[in-house]
């Protein structure tokens, strides 16, 4: 499963494996709940116990990277946030006020700060009375943070 992930990704898989998983091996749901989640993916606990099951209620390194390809495969944040957004969409414009997703992003979920909203405001070029493109927030919002290192 390596060939499937960058080495500088499997180092940072291994560094979380091996904080959550101790024993070199995650021998519970919790652990592949944290771990995976702490990752940045967002299983629901039917899938996670479903890996857990296939891989026989214990699960190795390898046997994680694999679980890892496989899920990443299945999971698409970006989409599924924009999925959300033309959900709400009524009007079909692919727009939303600005003053909406501030509120949206302080107040639903993972409660943003508003020193962490304006942040990303300011990395998306969005004043507080502007209408935003959701899908190019989307874009910019979930982008990878980059390496200064």
């Amino acid at each position: 499963m390596a060939r499937y992930f960058k080495e500088q990704d499997i180092d940072e898989f291994r560094e979380c494996f091996y904080l959550f998983a101790r024993s070199g091996h995650i021998k519970s749901l919790d652990e592949l709940t944290v771990i995976m989640r702490s990752l940045g993916l967002a299983p629901t606990i039917s899938e996670l116990a479903g890996y857990l099951k296939q891989k026989g209620g214990k699960m190795s390194f390898a046997d994680f990277l694999e679980v890892m390809h496989i899920h990443s495969r299945v999971e698409n944040l970006p989409k599924e946030v924009v999925d959300a957004f033309k959900a709400g969409d009524l009007a079909g414009k692919g727009l939303i006020p600005a003053k909406q997703l501030r509120h949206m992003l302080q107040n639903w979920g993972e409660c943003l700060s508003v020193k962490e909203v304006d942040r990303i405001f300011r990395e998306a070029n969005v004043t507080n009375n502007s209408m935003v493109k959701y899908e190019d927030f989307v874009k910019i919002a979930c982008a990878p943070v980059p390496d200064y290192y």
